[in-house]
């Protein structure tokens, strides 16, 4: 059952509208690069489609009808938009979950140190790296420092062309004999994860231990207003510098940091802020944080900001505070859960087994389970909520594919999906399919976004 390649079969003004979108999308993940700034950028554009804030309603004691659009934000990391349908909410939700946050490396708390005439920032890997991927690359430095005194301040170098960018340095081919014996998961310790940052010394009065060190907190003191100890309450990502690109001679492809996954967070959101009418069952969207370590804090799937933020829903919309609608709610609502899939590598084929892999160019890939091995961890979707998702997608003409993950055995991965299922929601795996997955630098093709942001407005129109 191979499926056609998307491209041979689009028209021009569905060419026009896959560029559109591709070079949205390329602004969007190239500014849009940590989960606040995702969150940010999500709320500007839902206050412009004309979603206010749940608690803002909940302050005013406002009610909600159909055709309403609310949204909530939790700690800054993650949000939920809602567009009120005409059916009974209790009928349930047709809900969009994808990931914000993406793979990278964290400042630690107590950061910054000199050794030998340089200054490094300490770092701490977030999600499944290979660490030896991140050596010699430009980095840029994003987040926010907040102050005693309450006030926060936005960090972010590296991005403009006129910004200094970081790196972490590597041994030099010529001594590296005892290094290119180690196993892969050896070359590149997670403590030799130091960001370079500095050279020159302050020169002043006093006698420096440290000068260099010195000289990058006196930069920190003029442009941010900042002290060291201030670095104690940071949030500072390092990730990838500079913007995605379009990949390939034809121009096809998209290389950037953080497909994973926003390939699958920008659609949907999109999607849901396009809906031109009210739907008949209320669509809505999650974008949530720290999937890549397992959905944990209060900004992630496993809190129970979701849970509570339909309930607030719930008891606007007339059905009271007790939790018996939000029971029906969720067991009666659908999901897609979001997540990037592996795509087809020819160049690692060994890992695949190819009739039930997922391929660039051939649309939204759905997958049934996911989990590890005997599918440990996995949500199944039900055969029949299969047959559903195969006929909005049919009749709305979009390309698409069913996919696992790799051969049996070879590994596992997870998403959010079964964290929605202990609700009773019913919930399928589906989404862009990705090359060098968890790289700094990832690859998808435009034509499987292009069917992402389709099947996504099929599936809230459904």
């Amino acid at each position: 059952m191979e499926r056609p390649n998307a491209w041979s079969c689009y028209e021009k003004p569905q060419l026009d509208e896959l560029e559109a979108l591709a070079q949205d999308y390329i602004a969007f993940i190239s500014h849009n690069k940590t989960e606040r700034e995702c969150t940010s950028t999500a709320i500007r554009m839902a206050e412009d489609a004309g979603y206010r804030n749940l608690d803002e309603l909940i302050a005013e004691g406002a009610t909600l009808a159909a055709g309403d659009r609310v949204y909530a934000s939790m700690r800054a990391k993650s949000v939920i938009l809602i567009n009120i349908g005409t059916a009974p909410l209790v009928s349930g939700f047709n809900i969009l979950g994808a990931h914000i946050d993406s793979p990278r490396l964290d400042v630690k708390q107590n950061p910054l140190e000199e050794k030998n005439g340089l200054a490094y920032l300490d770092t701490h890997y977030y999600g499944g790296i290979k660490k030896y991927q991140w050596v010699t690359m430009p980095l840029a430095l994003h987040g926010v420092v907040a102050k005693r005194d309450g006030s926060v301040v936005p960090i972010c170098v590296g991005e403009n062309p006129s910004d200094p960018v970081l790196v972490i340095s590597d041994l030099l081919i010529h001594l590296a004999h005892k290094q290119m014996d180690k196993k892969a998961s050896e070359v590149i310790e997670g403590e030799m994860l130091d960001v370079l940052c500095g050279n020159r010394p302050l020169v002043s009065d006093g006698d420096d231990k440290d000068p260099v060190k010195a000289y990058i907190l006196d930069l920190l003191r003029e442009r941010y207003g900042i002290e060291e100890e201030d670095l104690l309450s940071a949030e500072l990502e390092v990730m990838p510098a500079g913007p995605a690109r379009e990949l390939g001679l034809d121009r096809s492809m998209i290389l950037g940091y953080g497909h994973d996954d926003k390939a699958c967070a920008y659609p949907s959101l999109r999607a849901q802020l396009e809906l031109a009418e009210t739907p008949t069952h209320s669509a809505l969207t999650i974008l949530t944080d720290k999937e890549e370590i397992g959905s944990v804090g209060s900004t992630g799937m496993r809190s129970r900001f979701f849970e509570n933020v339909v309930a607030e829903v719930l008891a606007l919309a007339g059905y009271g505070e007790g939790s018996l609608a939000l029971r029906r709610c969720l067991a009666n609502s659908r999901m897609l859960s979001s997540d990037v899939a592996v795509g087809f590598d020819p160049t690692f084929s060994s890992s695949f087994e190819p009739k039930n892999a997922s391929y660039l160019g051939r649309g939204l890939t759905f997958t049934k389970f996911t989990g590890a091995r005997g599918k440990s961890g996995s949500n199944d979707a039900d055969a029949e909520y299969v047959a559903h998702i195969r006929r909005i997608m049919d009749e709305a003409d979009i390309h698409w594919q069913m996919a696992e993950l790799s051969k049996v055995d070879e590994g596992g991965g997870g998403t959010i999906a079964y964290m929605l299922a202990k609700y009773g929601v019913r919930v399928i795996d589906c989404g862009v399919p990705v090359l060098s997955m968890h790289s700094p630098w990832e690859a998808i093709s435009k034509a499987d976004l292009y069917e992402a942001l389709r099947g996504y407005r099929a599936f809230l129109a459904s």
